[in-house]
C-alpha cells in the first residue's frame, strides 16, 4: 500500500462519510447534491488532516515508538516528520477551501466554526497541551464528527437548523467515537508507558469495553428516537452490533482489536447507509 494513503488512515473514513450521508436524507426534497459533496469533502479532507496531524505529533513526541497497532510514518521512518506536516497542511488547507465556498454559498459563521474544527484537530496531540493526552478525545469527536458534520451538512443544503438534525447527528457522534475507543483500548497498554492518559487509559480496560458498546447501545437508541417506524430499518444492522460487543466484551486486545477497527468503521458505514435509507422513506 502507498505511504500516504496508509497515513491517511482508510479505515477511519467513514467517519466523515456517515454524517453526509445521514444529512442529505434528512434534507429531503432540499438535497443539494453540489453542496453535499462540497461538505463531504470537507470532512474527508479533515479527517485525512487529522490522522496526518496525530502521525507527526505522537512521532516527534514518541508517543509511537512503542505500538501494536497499523504502522505510522513518521514513527516507521517511512516518511519525514516535515513531510507528514506538510501533508497535514495540505489536507486542512483543500478541506478550508471546500468550507469557505460552502460559507460564501451559505453564510460565514462557517468560516468561525471550520477554524475551530482545524483548531480541535491540530490540539488533539499537538501543541504544549493535547487534549487527546487528557482523555478529552471522545467528545471532540462527537462534536465535530457528530453533531457539526451532520447539522452543518444538513444546514448548508437546507439553511436552516431543526431539533431532528441535533437527533439524527447523535447515531454519528457515537459510532464515531466507537471507532476513536477501540483504537484506544487497543493502545491503551502503549499509552499508559509513555504517559498518554487517553479515557481508555484513565477508565481502565474493563470499563473502555463497556463504553464502547455503550455507545453502539446509544446509536441504535438514538435512531429509534426519531420516532419513525422506518428507521427500525436500522436494526437489520444489529447482527453486525452484537458480534463487534461480543468480541470486545471478550477480552480482545492488543493486535486481537486491529480488525475490529475496520469492522467498526463499517458499521458506521451500513448503520449509516440504513438510516438514510430509513429517513428518505
Amino acid at each position: 500500500m502507498n505511504k500516504w494513503v496508509l497515513g491517511a488512515r482508510p479505515r477511519t473514513l467513514p467517519a466523515a462519510i456517515a454524517p453526509v450521508l445521514v444529512a442529505s436524507a434528512l434534507a429531503g426534497s432540499d438535497f443539494n447534491w453540489f453542496r453535499a459533496a462540497l461538505a463531504l469533502k470537507v470532512g474527508l479532507w479533515l479527517q485525512i488532516g487529522v490522522n496526518f496531524a496525530n502521525d507527526y505529533s505522537d512521532g516527534v513526541k514518541g508517543s509511537d515508538s512503542i505500538r501494536i497497532g497499523p504502522t505510522r510514518l513518521v514513527a516507521s521512518g517511512l516518511a519525514s516528520a516535515h513531510a507528514v506536516k506538510h501533508a497535514a497542511f495540505i489536507s486542512f488547507g483543500i478541506a478550508s477551501i471546500c468550507g469557505l465556498w460552502l460559507a460564501i454559498l451559505t453564510s460565514p459563521v462557517l468560516i468561525a466554526i471550520g477554524a475551530l474544527a482545524i483548531a480541535a484537530a491540530w490540539n488533539y496531540t499537538g501543541g504544549r497541551h493535547p487534549y487527546g493526552y487528557s482523555g478529552f478525545g471522545e467528545i471532540s469527536v462527537f462534536v465535530f464528527f457528530g453533531l457539526v458534520a451532520t447539522v452543518g451538512t444538513f444546514y448548508v443544503q437546507t439553511e436552516t437548523v431543526t431539533l431532528m438534525s441535533f437527533i439524527v447527528a447523535i447515531p454519528m457522534g457515537a459510532l464515531s467515537c466507537a471507532i476513536l475507543s477501540i483504537n484506544n483500548l487497543r493502545d491503551l497498554a502503549q499509552d499508559a508507558l509513555v504517559g498518554k492518559k487517553t479515557l481508555a487509559v484513565r477508565m481502565g480496560a474493563s470499563r473502555a469495553r463497556r463504553l464502547f458498546v455503550a455507545l453502539l447501545v446509544i446509536a441504535h437508541t438514538a435512531a429509534i428516537a426519531t420516532f419513525k417506524p422506518s428507521a427500525l430499518l436500522t436494526l437489520l444492522v444489529a447482527p453486525l452490533t452484537f458480534s463487534l460487543a461480543r468480541q470486545v466484551l471478550g477480552g480482545a486486545t492488543g493486535a486481537a482489536l486491529i480488525p475490529l477497527l475496520g469492522k467498526t468503521g463499517k458499521l458506521q458505514l451500513i448503520f449509516a447507509t440504513t438510516f438514510a435509507l430509513s429517513l428518505a422513506l
